[in-house]
């Protein structure tokens, strides 16, 4: 029998006031588990980069959350969590201040921070020096990177972090994607920037999607990491691809980021099952 289950799409962190900007996310209520088939096949028909399923805990403003690219389940993902609790205290089921989340990262936790303000407890995600793997750098297209880095793994493919001279290098990349993606690795392209702190951009067609618009989980990195060479924990940073979005991030003890940003409502309706 068909069920209807409350739906939205939201829109996470929005580069300050432009329209259509930051990145889209789905979010779908559950009122009973379904199979990963089924949760697999409703993220191919969103076709958007994440679709976050939700499903109540047994305590208060605690959820199960999984997501969901069109491709395959990813382990973390920040912009469809922080979609995830503006729904849900949009939609009243938030009774204190915070949102929990049980996920295949473990516990995270998002809270407000001002009345469009959101903060998102996060954990950090290393970096480690790598040498330059063959041909990656020819892919980009802007020349050899001042630092490459290897990122711990949070989706099962190889992660890179190329670390450019300048915001306009990071602006300006046209990567041969094919390249990427039979190498099987996505690169987390940053530099220090001149419209925010930092700025970064992330293709990942190893994960099915070419670029993405803004990445929470991206920002696990880069939030210490250029915490460490600009000497202050709270920076601003900007993910300046064709679709822009804006987010604080602070580098916090105990292996653990904070990411402050919103999410705008765009949709809202039913996804049938």
């Amino acid at each position: 029998m068909t069920r209807a289950l409350p739906f939205g799409e939201l829109h996470a962190f929005p580069d300050g006031n432009r329209p259509h900007s930051g990145n889209p996310a789905a979010v779908v209520l559950l009122d009973a588990p379904l199979d990963d088939a089924m949760l697999a096949g409703l993220a191919r028909s969103n076709n958007l980069s994440e679709t976050a399923f939700l499903l109540a805990g047994a305590e208060a403003d605690l959820w199960g959350l999984r997501w969901f690219t069109p491709g395959h389940e990813v382990d973390l993902c920040g912009h469809a969590t922080l979609a995830s609790a503006v729904w849900l205290f949009g939609e009243g089921h938030v009774k204190g201040k915070t949102a929990r989340f049980d996920t295949l990262s473990g516990r995270l936790e998002v809270s407000r921070a001002g009345d469009d303000l959101f903060v998102m407890d996060f954990p950090a995600v290393a970096w480690h020096p790598a040498a330059l793997a063959p041909g990656i750098a020819e892919a980009m297209g802007a020349g050899a990177p001042l630092e490459m880095h290897d990122l711990d793994r949070i989706h099962g493919n190889r992660y890179l972090m190329l670390v450019y001279e300048n915001e306009a290098i990071v602006a300006g990349l046209k990567p041969d994607l094919r390249v990427l993606e039979e190498a099987g690795i996505n690169v987390l392209a940053t530099a220090r920037g001149s419209s925010a702190d930092i700025v970064s951009r992330f293709f990942c067609p190893a994960a099915g999607i070419s670029e993405d618009p803004v990445t929470g989980s991206a920002h696990c990195t880069l939030a210490p990491y250029w915490a460490e060479r600009l000497g202050k924990a709270r920076l601003t940073a900007r993910q300046i691809g064709p679709r822009s979005g804006a987010l604080e991030v602070e580098a916090r003890e105990g292996g653990r980021v904070a990411l402050y940003g919103t999410a705008r409502p765009f949709i809202a309706g039913q996804i049938f099952v």
